[in-house]
């Protein structure tokens, strides 16, 4: 037997491998990130075949592409469909083992070329979605024990997770689609609303993003930021209930106009609700409570301090510090320090003080996010 120029490692007892499996399977029920999750099943290939690495590939109909975020030892890769191992493993629908890589036609050495690693020998197997589709191939790579050789052992191994890979990967590419849909549905509503009273996407846009910089300022989880950021381009969606003559007065409203013009705070509640998505529930409370103020003379239900969710107290100063920046039909932009003045003023009064000071604590950022998505001349009028 030649020299072997790595540590060999033994193969598991049947044992290790149950309790393998397990650890697994209880870690990957509890993650719905794709990128984790490539990471996690990546990992359990590895060990239940004692490979070097493993990449779990994805396919990309659109492009005719395999494509991994994740991959040991390497960054974000694509390759054709159809090209190498892993594509034509994922092209043919079959299980393929190499033991000796580069005496295989099959075998493109591109990869191997870009990162500097040499591939010994390699087995793929395709994992398919609850319809039989194939959707990526799970690959590892480098055989480590003594006998450096893939088996049908490890075929066996490799399809056992490709079978449970194909079933998680289905439900989170899934959920991952449906909230892409429930963002775009959003956006598009919430830019229709402002559209009408005559202000910019751009808007809901940096509403969007300001909010989320406070969420994160304040100590916010990243998963909770990332939904309020989602929801809070809806919070004037009740404005389309608001009659134009009301809505693009130019002038100072009467109050009874003024009246109908708060309400818009419940009209958005009471259009989202109803819904069960997280998103729009969250939508819906920013709807109801962006306007309420810290000191309790807000509105619509004169909520104070921490009666008033969140998620309505960070978008209140991701609105008004945006609306007075922008031109409007009833007023030109104000300038930046005197929108600064203002928020200071009213720190304690209109706004939660600890988050004004997660505003000025990060100035830059919110200066960044204003000039990054600058509406166009003539937009806002």
């Amino acid at each position: 037997m030649p020299e072997l120029l790595y540590t060999p490692k033994p193969e598991p007892t049947a044992e290790e491998l149950v309790a393998s499996i397990f650890s697994y399977i209880g870690l990957i029920a509890n993650e719905h990130r794709l990128d984790q999750m490539l990471v996690i099943l990546a990992d359990m290939g590895r060990d239940l075949v004692v490979a070097d690495r493993c990449t779990v590939w994805l396919i990309d109909r659109r492009w005719d592409i395999l494509w991994t975020k994740v991959a040991h030892g390497v960054d974000r890769i694509s390759i054709p469909l159809g090209s190498g191992i892993a594509g034509k493993a994922a092209e043919n629908d079959e299980e393929i083992i190499i033991n000796d890589a580069y005496s295989d036609p099959r075998f493109d050495k591109t990869v191997d070329m870009q990162t500097g690693y040499h591939t010994r020998n390699m087995i793929a197997i395709p994992y398919h979605d609850p319809d039989g589709n194939v959707i990526g191939v799970f690959q590892a790579i480098n055989k480590m024990t003594e006998e450096g050789n893939f088996t049908e052992e490890d075929v066996r191994r490799l399809m056992l997770a490709a079978t449970y890979t194909g079933k998680e990967l289905s439900t989170v590419l899934m959920q991952q689609e449906i909230e892409r849909t429930q963002k775009e549905i959003i956006f598009t509503m919430a830019e229709a609303g402002e559209m009408r009273s005559k202000e910019t996407g751009f808007h809901v846009k940096r509403v969007a993003e300001y909010s989320y910089l406070l969420a994160i300022g304040c100590g916010m989880s990243e998963k909770e930021a990332e939904l309020l950021k989602m929801a809070s381009p809806m919070h004037d969606i009740g404005k389309v209930a608001i009659p134009d003559s009301i809505l693009l007065k130019p002038g100072k409203l009467t109050d009874e106009e003024w009246e109908v013009m708060r309400s818009h705070a419940v009209m958005g509640y009471n259009i989202l609700r109803h819904s069960e998505r997280k998103i729009l529930k969250a939508a819906a409370t920013v709807a109801l409570t962006h306007h309420e103020k810290w000191n309790g003379k807000g509105y619509p239900n004169r909520l104070a301090g921490e009666d008033i969710h969140i998620f309505g107290r960070i978008t209140a100063i991701a609105d008004v510090f945006d609306a007075l920046g922008s031109d409007r039909v009833y007023k030109k932009a104000w300038e930046l320090e005197k929108i600064l003045n203002l928020l200071k003023e009213e720190s304690g009064q209109h706004f939660d003080p600890s988050l004004v000071k997660v505003f000025f604590d990060n100035l830059d950022k919110f200066i960044a996010v204003r000039d990054t998505y600058k509406d166009m001349p003539g937009e806002g009028h």
